[in-house]
């Protein structure tokens, strides 16, 4: 017996229509906002996830919300689910996450309260309430908006020349975006040419048309910053001047160095000639009077004869003492002239042998 493909054709479009509608009345999961939520760290998120159970699905209500894992071989994280009335939690952060909504209203959002990046992830909400079951994935994004950026230019503001002009936000999530906005002075120059990944404005031959107040914009997914510059046209400078005053610079600091070492020298030769003179002033000072070596000596200086002359009031005497070695004296002749004359006097003054010295006194 053969069946005719005319006949088939209206069995199946009949099975179709049955499955269509066991379909609508089974659970659906009805939220339809975006699958992928960006966020800044802080902030407070909330997953949606509402739905509508089918007529049949008369079972318990049990609601599951987990992390999924990036990596398929590895479960996925369940942070927290609802069953026989009761909310249970099963993650570390349990106190910054709850069911925004009573889940037996037909709302089962997730709300997130002070995301941080750590929370950057993908969440699953399943549903189920037998024979119906449904699931949808949200995925979370958190960032770090850019901070305030500092706008600065790259060299010179001179005439004539190349000017860059630069913007740079040190944090924030990527991809940051730059734009270059004229505030005053009249339209965007149609020489300056932008990156807006890097932050750089240039402006090529320079001039006076260029001058004006131009504001930075950089801004990512979740937050935007501004700073301004106030663009100058300087003259150019006198470059041979310039090099002028380098090499009279130059100069003076060379004829500095030389009477520096001059006076170090000068320094030096007069140290050296005080040094010189103290040797020479010591080597004129008269030796020590000696000292007798030995008491032999010294008595034997003491037998030697000593003669002394005096004169008074036109007379001359001489006289001749001997020592004695206990120091006394042995015999004194004394002779005077007077007018010429030769005398012999015995009263003439007596001469004293001092040891310490070796001579009368």
């Amino acid at each position: 017996m053969k069946l005719s493909s005319s006949g088939l054709r209206p069995k199946v479009a009949v099975l179709f229509l049955v499955l269509i509608q066991l379909r609508t009345e089974a659970m659906q999961i009805t939220s339809s906002g975006p699958q992928t939520i960006q966020k800044p760290v802080g902030d407070t998120v909330q997953l949606g996830c509402t739905f509508t159970p089918g007529s049949q699905d008369t079972g318990e209500l049990d609601i599951e919300w987990s992390n999924v894992s990036p990596d398929m071989t590895q479960k996925d994280n369940l942070i927290l689910s609802y069953s026989a009335g009761q909310t249970h939690y099963y993650d570390i952060n349990a106190n910054r996450i709850k069911f925004s909504e009573n889940p037996v209203q037909g709302d089962a959002s997730l709300s997130i309260f002070s995301v941080t990046l750590s929370d950057t992830g993908t969440y699953q909400c399943k549903v189920k309430k037998s024979p119906g079951v449904d699931m949808r994935k949200v995925t979370l994004v958190v960032m770090v908006p850019p901070s305030v950026p500092k706008c600065w230019v790259e060299g010179s503001e001179e005439k004539g020349g190349t000017v860059s002009m630069r913007c740079n936000s040190l944090k924030g999530s990527s991809p940051l975006m730059y734009t270059w906005k004229r505030e005053t002075g009249g339209a965007m120059p149609t020489t300056a040419t932008q990156d807006p990944q890097t932050g750089e404005i240039l402006f090529k031959n320079h001039t006076d048309s260029n001058a004006g107040k131009y504001v930075c914009e950089v801004k990512n997914a979740v937050g935007q910053q501004q700073c301004a510059y106030f663009l100058k046209a300087y003259n150019p400078t006198d470059k041979v001047g310039v090099i002028v005053g380098a090499v009279f610079g130059a100069l003076l600091l060379l004829l500095l160095l030389l009477f520096l070492i001059w006076l170090l020298i000068c320094c030096c030769q007069k140290k050296r000639y005080q040094k010189e003179a103290a040797n020479e002033i010591r080597e004129d000072v008269p030796a020590p009077e000696s000292r007798p070596t030995s008491r032999q000596s010294s008595r034997r200086s003491t037998y030697q004869p000593v003669v002394g002359y005096r004169t008074h009031h036109g007379l001359q005497y001489n006289s001749l003492v001997t020592p004695q070695p206990n120091g006394s004296e042995l015999g004194i002749t004394s002779t005077g002239s007077i007018n010429g004359r030769a005398q012999m006097s015995d009263t003439a003054p007596r001469l004293h042998y001092d040891p310490q010295y070796g001579y009368a006194v």
